[in-house]
């Protein structure tokens, strides 16, 4: 039998049973049949159209409207029940019998105040706004799990799609988490696609996997005059100097050498002129730590050096942290009993020399805020492939579109498999 007509040959025996996809004789199936149905052209062809109309359209955090009602259309056609705006723009679908057990799969919906560089036919139609992280990929291949689901599963128990808005640094997952509409999840998956891991990888980790962040901007004031007269000046360009040295010490003389920290100044304003010693300067920047404790003893220590290093210089500090627009972050800490699920079920979809144990990253992502809540689980899925492509969060950024059946199934196998496993532990059975 050809291939094309085994692969039909399944589909429609799924679509003919929808049992058979979750409840037959071999569980370890169902992440390959998934990731056939998703590979299907129409199916593929499908997610990229929705992707790529997205990514014409991108909208910042809090202000996804248009990628709102362009997910509730989608949902209206698979006839997938939600209910928003949550957290503004935010959507809940849900799949399955309504009842408990609970699991989720979320997608971020924000871009990035970038302008794209990349000339192709489906370029931001926005000036000063360009999908960057690859959000508007997390969001095709979160439909394409409701697809596959809705689609072949017999849930028993419900699946949650998880659309949220402003995970770029509008901490979004807090807000969702605040409406309450998450308070009965009992585990929740996500993904980040990854332009240097080989397309059909995937890479994760148990326990701390990303970093807890946060953003800090202090103004310095001095006294402004003339540079040729500097001693009647208070210079606030000086004073800043020193505290952007002072501020490495936290790291190098005050942290644990095998506690990994990082504080960065990015922002650095201050003078207008060759000859003239500015009033005040502003500097601004992020810092990140692995735990709590490292986290917050960084922010304090942060404030007293810019404090005290501008007194040194006779000026004075005021410093901010921005928690209501920018909220800290807590680090992602994934789940050790979810990591051996993602290794079971990725490894029986993608081959187990697919998945990948990675290194932590000092990157961070507002997922972590599920994570404090509930069981998570967060992972990167590859798509790399002959070109080679830019990081996020660059302008040159790219998606390789043959990335997106691998994150659909994955992300619908997780959910629909980790359901049948919570069933099966609330009736004496711990096992797949």
């Amino acid at each position: 039998m050809s291939l094309f007509l085994w692969v039909g040959f399944v589909l429609c025996m799924l679509s003919a049973n929808p049992s058979l996809s979750l409840y037959g004789s071999s569980l370890s199936d169902i992440p390959t049949r998934f990731l056939s149905y998703a590979k299907e052209k129409e199916f593929s062809d499908w997610m990229v159209d929705v992707r790529r109309k997205i990514h014409a359209n991108p909208e910042l955090g809090y202000g996804e409207f248009e990628t709102s009602r362009l997910i509730r259309e989608e949902l209206d056609k698979m006839g997938i029940k939600y209910k928003h705006p949550f957290a503004v723009t935010g959507i809940i679908g849900y799949i399955g019998s309504g009842k408990p057990p609970f699991v989720a799969i979320r997608a971020d919906m924000d871009a990035l105040p970038l302008q794209e560089m990349v000339e192709w036919e489906h370029k931001s139609k926005v000036p000063g706004k360009m999908h960057a992280c690859g959000h508007d990929a997390h969001v095709a291949m979160l439909l394409g799990a409701a697809k596959i689901l809705k689609d072949h599963a017999d849930l028993k128990g419900t699946v949650l799609l998880v659309f949220q808005p402003a995970e770029e640094g509008g901490g979004g997952a807090k807000k969702m988490i605040d409406t309450g509409v998450l308070k009965d999840v009992n585990a929740i998956f996500g993904l980040h696609v990854d332009p240097k891991l080989s397309l059909g990888q995937v890479a994760s980790r148990p326990g701390a996997l990303l970093a807890g962040s946060g953003f800090f901007e202090a103004v310095i004031s001095g006294k402004g005059g003339h540079a040729a007269i500097p001693q009647h000046s208070i210079d606030p360009i000086l004073a800043a100097s020193n505290v952007i040295v002072s501020l490495q010490h936290l790291i190098s003389r005050e942290a644990d050498p095998l506690d990994s920290q990082v504080v960065t100044v990015a922002k650095f304003q201050g003078g207008g002129a060759f000859n003239v010693i500015p009033d005040s300067v502003t500097i601004g920047g992020t810092f990140r730590a692995f735990s709590k404790e490292s986290f917050h003893q960084l922010r304090q220590r942060i404030e007293e050096v810019i404090t005290g290093q501008a007194a040194v210089q006779r000026c004075k500090a005021i410093v901010k942290f921005n928690e209501e627009d920018k909220p800290f972050f807590p680090p992602c800490i994934n789940d050790k009993e979810l990591h051996e699920y993602f290794r079971k079920v990725a490894g029986d979809m993608l081959g187990f020399d697919k998945v990948k144990d990675m290194q932590p990253l000092m990157g961070s992502e507002d997922f972590s805020f599920y994570q404090e809540v509930m069981p998570g689980y967060i992972f990167f899925l590859g798509m790399q492939n002959e070109t080679q492509l830019e990081f996020a969060h660059s302008p040159y950024f790219e998606i390789n579109e043959n990335a997106l059946p691998y994150g659909a199934a994955l992300h619908a196998s997780l959910a629909a498999g980790r359901l049948h496993e919570l069933e099966h532990k609330s009736d004496g059975h711990d096992e797949l």
